[in-house]
């Protein structure tokens, strides 16, 4: 586990420090020889999910996350990071995200198992954050839920934060589901439903992108969207062969632009992140 007593450090006494090294943090363009990316998420733990496999707290050390995705960024292959302020700026700080693609999750008060669940305030990166810390998009969920007034609100935050981020030609990525207290709908048809409710929000569609689950009959969930695509890639559980297989399939269909993977191999199940981020990266389509 690395020592992270220079980066309490700076957090305590040059705050400014962060703004600094996000000015001259070296980008890179979304798409190089490949057409698909990678990206790692870590944006679970600012809604209190936590949780990986029979271990309820298994995101709830800082400083291992912050370990696991050090390797997890190094891998070849790797293209970015989508992930809350406080982790982006830790990463920062550490030096490891020049030349990545790094997408800001925004909203995240709907806290997982909380009587608000379905209130998706943003509470996190905004647009205009996103543009000043000079990140390349912002990731929004979009749960939509008939039985739930708070749908309304999230509809309108979410479109309006596609607006801005187009404004800036900046990617809004937009992660709809299909909702109920009884949790996401992930047939088919529940897809369909919530991509064709998620693109049309916003006064323009020209820099939206959407991430959505792999489930069954993806040629059909595809064939309902032109935008760009990326895969939520799930966790493999106790059959991985079977999990990867339909990752590599979907990832072959007309408009899937990659993968987006987060406590799946950030917590394998074996502690490997290595071998786990470079056979998700394999899944791609090679350059």
């Amino acid at each position: 586990m690395a020592d992270y007593r220079e980066l309490r450090q700076v957090r305590a006494r040059f705050p400014e420090r962060i703004a600094e090294v996000a000015a001259a943090r070296r980008r890179r363009p979304l798409f190089r020889a490949r057409g698909q990316l990678m990206i790692i998420a870590a944006d679970h733990p600012a809604r209190g999910s936590l949780a990986v496999g029979g271990r309820p707290l298994a995101m709830g050390s800082r400083v291992e996350l912050l370990d696991r995705l050090l390797v997890a960024l190094r891998r070849p292959g790797v293209d970015g990071l989508l992930a809350t302020p406080d982790v982006v700026e830790d990463l920062l700080l550490l030096g490891a995200l020049d030349d990545l693609i790094v997408i800001g999750s925004m909203n995240r008060g709907g806290l997982q198992g909380a009587v608000f669940e379905f209130d998706d305030r943003f509470t996190a990166y905004d647009p205009g954050a996103i543009a000043r810390m000079r990140l390349d998009g912002g990731k929004m969920l979009c749960r939509i839920a008939l039985d739930d007034p708070g749908t309304a609100a999230t509809l309108e935050s979410c479109g309006r934060a596609i607006t801005d981020l187009a404004g800036s030609g900046l990617v809004a990525m937009v992660e709809p589901f299909w909702s109920s207290r009884a949790g996401p709908d992930l047939s088919p048809d529940g897809v369909i439903r919530a991509v064709n409710v998620a693109q049309g929000l916003g006064a323009t569609s020209a820099w939206t992108w959407l991430k959505i689950p792999v489930v069954a009959d993806m040629e059909r969930v595809m064939r309902a969207t032109t935008l760009p695509t990326l895969l939520l890639g799930g966790d493999p559980g106790n059959a991985p062969e079977v999990t990867y297989a339909a990752w590599r399939k979907a990832l072959r269909l007309p408009g899937v632009r990659g993968l987006v993977v987060g406590r799946a191999l950030l917590y394998p199940p074996d502690d490997d992140v290595a071998a786990a981020v470079d056979t998700a990266v394999a899944l791609l389509e090679p350059a």
